[in-house]
């Protein structure tokens, strides 16, 4: 097995490193203070991505971007993953469902955030269904020939209702990605709502994006508030078919969990590197700390559980690239690597004692930023429930 990276990959590691310690570490204690990102600032650090040629990296060539594969595109989150989530979402990776943009939402919505011109969200996080999605509350009905809210018929569509909740990057958004119930489908488990997939464009009438919920983790990277009071959309906005977006999120959400994986691997390397300087430079009872074998015990555990997550999540990212089934081994890779960097965040601070604490340094911002990586994009409690499910159902099924 070849562990090596191609010429390629490791520019793209070497550029995205400088980059974020260039470009977004000296910006970090702003966007700590200030609670969120001058515009101007976030105006400028897409510029640069874009000059880069690196914006929307994870799009296909043909539509002139990266097309990154998977391998490579983990290892570019990896790197991103060393910096402000606030200010690296400005690096552009719009969510890959828009490749199922057809006919005039390719234009309206696709190539706009291919080119940096539109932000896009993804909102499925409701206050009553969060990894529960086929629980939604927020529903989708079909209407004819609605005339609400305005003069003459607006022809077929749909009329939103519901709140979604806990939506990453809304504030910056020109439009959001949403699923909402809207029927009921039969599944080998019985009859089960169906779900179908919607574009919302900030403004439409009936939808409005709202101040989210203070958070301890990564502040200044905030989450809004959706609300959907009969908000009307013709059918143009539908993405995918109407239904079928399970499917939809089969085809183009399959991998996100591997963004929160390399994200933290990034993380707790940058994490490692502060406190094995710290543990080899400073001394108690004349002798450096690292010599000690309370700190240096600490050191081998943190390094060998970062090297096992960054592995796990190369070896997913390498099965997607091979097209081989990799839902169990991503599963893996997004538990594994979030619960290890809140244990090195921790360990960190440990080593360095009070000063850990302190805001001089960034480790008590890395621990508090840990904290929210075990519940998005699937808790760990799912990600094990959909690891043992992988393991357990072929055995069942012989029997």
């Amino acid at each position: 097995m070849d562990f090596a990276l191609t010429a390629e990959q490791k520019l793209i590691v070497e550029t995205v490193r400088k980059f974020v310690e260039l470009e977004i570490y000296p910006l970090e204690k702003q966007v700590e203070k200030k609670g969120f990102v001058e515009p101007d600032i976030a105006n400028e650090i897409k510029r640069k991505v874009l000059e880069l040629g690196f914006y929307a990296p994870n799009f296909p060539t043909e539509l002139g971007c990266g097309g990154l594969d998977h391998l490579s595109f983990a290892l570019l989150e990896r790197e991103l993953g060393r910096g402000s989530m606030a200010l690296t979402h400005f690096w552009g990776r719009p969510q890959n469902i828009l490749m199922a943009c057809k006919g005039e939402q390719r234009q309206r919505f696709l190539m706009p955030a291919l080119r940096g011109e539109k932000m896009d969200a993804l909102a499925m996080t409701e206050p009553n269904a969060g990894s529960d999605i086929r629980n939604m509350q927020a529903k989708a009905r079909r209407v004819k020939g609605c005339a609400k809210g305005g003069s003459g018929s607006r022809g077929d569509g749909w009329l939103l209702n519901g709140t979604k909740h806990f939506i990453s990057g809304a504030e910056h958004a020109d439009f959001v990605i949403t699923f909402f119930a809207s029927g009921e489908q039969q599944t080998p488990r019985g009859v089960r709502q169906s779900l179908t997939c919607f574009i919302v464009e900030r403004g439409t009438k009936g939808f409005s994006i709202n101040k989210g919920y203070e958070s301890v983790s990564h502040r200044g990277y905030k989450n809004s508030i959706l609300t959907f009071d009969d908000c009307f959309l013709p059918d143009d906005n539908v993405l995918g078919e109407i239904d079928q977006a399970y499917e939809l999120m089969n085809s183009w959400l399959y991998a996100t969990r591997l963004t929160v994986a390399a994200q933290a691997v990034g993380r707790a390397r940058r994490t490692f590197d502060l406190a094995a300087s710290w543990a080899a430079e400073r001394k108690q009872f004349g002798k450096t700390i690292g010599s000690f074998q309370g700190v240096g015990f600490k050191i081998a555990d943190m390094i060998t559980k970062i090297d096992a997550s960054d592995w796990l999540t190369l070896t997913a990212a390498w099965l997607l690239d091979q097209g081989l089934p990799a839902q169990r081994q991503i599963a893996s890779a997004k538990l594994f690597a979030t619960e290890m960097l809140a244990s090195v965040t921790d360990e960190a601070i440990q080593i360095y004692g009070g000063m850990g604490l302190m805001d001089d340094l960034p480790l008590e911002r890395f621990w508090r930023d840990a904290r929210v990586e075990r519940i998005w994009d699937g808790t760990s409690e799912i990600q094990r429930h959909i690891i043992a499910r992988e393991v357990l159902r072929p055995l069942e099924a012989k029997k």
